[in-house]
């Protein structure tokens, strides 16, 4: 069974909504992109927009976070943020069961609904 947390984030990224939270003592602005498992543990890839870490301030920076560790996470109403693709391939989310990414090479067991932007 998914932890709570697990659950909020799948939300969220299901509603392309940012998440507000603690992560090590840190307040972070996150947005999921990836969700899933490495061997027992609950993990996700997301993009930190705002906030802190324990290296300071974050403006935009890919994040893995242990999903055990986040405290106090709610969703917030708000746009989307998402950083720029990397070379490497991620490596934080060894089993991947939700991307984001509708063209996501991770093989996701499940796919999230594709939003439509209108004009």
């Amino acid at each position: 069974m998914p932890s709570n947390t697990y659950q909020l984030f799948e939300r969220a990224m299901a509603k392309r909504w940012p998440i507000a939270c603690r992560y090590q003592g840190h307040p972070r602005a996150i947005c999921p992109v990836i969700l899933g498992h490495s061997g027992s543990v609950e993990k996700a890839l997301v993009w930190q927009f705002a906030g802190s870490s324990s290296s300071g301030a974050v403006s935009g920076q890919w994040k893995c976070l242990t999903l055990s560790e986040v405290e106090k996470a709610e969703i917030v109403e708000g746009p989307w943020r998402t950083g720029e693709r990397h070379g490497n391939a991620q490596s934080c989310v060894k089993d991947v069961d939700l991307d984001v990414n509708p063209d996501s090479p991770y093989a996701p067991r499940r796919r999230l609904p594709v939003l439509r932007i209108i004009k």
